[in-house]
């Protein structure tokens, strides 16, 4: 095992004599009597731990100290005094300068020995420590990257739509969830989902909520098939963990929609000049803890409503110096934005980020929007990539 390394300083021999004698039997110890040697000694023995004597002359303990750290920012140092005077103001400025401990001499060798030892015990921790915070912060990237792959481009076109998305999470891991896929020559089915938490759980809850749409295909993707396939799939889990979730379906080049809205804010279907309809709740949450609960499939003509605006409630959810945005200030927004599309997304964003006024995201945003409208695709696509599923 390799030993500990102490780097001694004073221009006291007799006092480098009796460290080395109480410290040589554990540790590498190496020691000088002069400052300016000690910082190369320093460079090429690449010690764990300084014990500095305060009053040399040329450089006192203080000022070695901080050429020391120069060279070796994780050093610890311990600074020793053998002077009466000015004894609290040194023990302050030690502290001040983020010396390890301060000592006066002449010292104790138990005292100097479980010092030492209790130092580099510290040390190790701390080393243990770091290395498992880069093994998290390993572990959270390739989640990061995992969540990230779950979430197909930010704008595509499936069964004739134009389809828009933005998604900004507010942590490492979010909750947030968005996918669209094509049902059928002039079907797309849409979903937004939002699972509880954050980090690695609401990591796995997503991939559940994305496995869970994927595999209603054979289905033709129809929304009640996708929710109560999610709430098998969360049977597993926690009665704390949940999902809410709007799924639409648009058929006949977007004349018909039919959706389910487990527990989740309203999406809102609207055309400028008309007032918006909302796709309002069919059933509740879906949890572990309503293994029984069943949810209704709607029905609805669009008629001459040819917008859709699906979101989860961080953006309503914002909170500014007058209180949350709101359902009714975003609906606002949706009414004085007429092109829709991508432009809407962004409108909303700078809408909440100036509601917010800086405040930090307490919550996920998420934004899907699609163009039901025959002869959308052309008009509002502007080339879109196809859905990456």
């Amino acid at each position: 095992m390799k030993l500990a390394r102490i780097v001694v300083v004073d221009d006291d021999s007799g006092v480098l004599r009796s460290v080395e004698r109480v410290l040589g039997r554990k540790y590498e110890v190496a020691s000088t009597g002069s400052p300016q040697e000690a910082i190369q000694l320093t460079e090429d023995f690449e010690p764990d731990l300084a014990i500095l004597d305060i009053r040399m002359p040329g450089m006192d303990g203080f000022q070695l100290m901080g050429r020391l750290k120069s060279v070796r920012s994780d050093l610890d140092i311990i600074l020793m005094t053998g002077s009466i005077h000015e004894l609290d103001a040194q023990l302050i400025r030690a502290i001040r300068e983020r010396a390890f401990y301060f000592l006066q001499k002449p010292f104790d060798r138990e005292v100097l020995l479980t010092l030492v030892e209790r130092c580099l015990e510290l040390r190790k921790l701390d080393r243990q420590n770091r290395f498992h915070l880069m093994r998290v912060e390993k572990e959270l990237s390739e989640a990061r990257a995992f969540q990230r792959s779950l979430l197909p481009a930010e704008q595509g076109c499936v069964g004739g739509l134009a389809v828009f998305a933005r998604y900004i999470p507010c942590s490492e891991l979010g909750g947030d969830f968005y996918d669209y896929a094509e049902a059928g020559p002039t079907c797309a089915t849409l979903i937004v989902a939002d699972v509880s938490g954050h980090g690695v759980m609401a990591a796995m809850l997503t991939g559940i909520v994305k496995s869970a749409f994927h595999s209603a295909s054979g289905a033709g993707y129809a929304p009640l098939e996708i929710v109560e396939r999610i709430s098998t799939g969360l049977q597993a889990f926690s009665v704390e963990q949940f999902v809410t979730v709007l799924c639409v379906r648009s058929s006949g080049a977007g004349t018909i929609l039919e959706y389910v809205n487990a527990g989740h804010p309203p999406g809102i279907l609207w055309r400028a000049g008309c007032p918006p309809t909302f796709l309002e709740a069919t059933g509740p949450l879906i949890s572990p803890a309503f293994p029984n609960f069943s949810w209704v499939q709607e029905r609805l003509p669009t008629g001459e409503r040819n917008q859709l605006l699906l979101f989860t409630d961080g953006i309503p959810e914002i909170e500014g110096d007058d209180g949350f945005l709101g359902l009714e200030r975003l609906v606002r927004e949706v009414k004085n934005n007429q092109k829709g599309g991508p432009e809407l997304l962004d409108q909303i964003l700078r809408s909440a980020r100036e509601f917010s006024g800086g405040r930090r995201l307490q919550d996920d945003l998420t934004l899907l929007t699609a163009n039901l409208s025959a002869g959308a695709v052309a008009k509002s696509s502007g080339g879109a990539k196809p859905a990456e599923t």
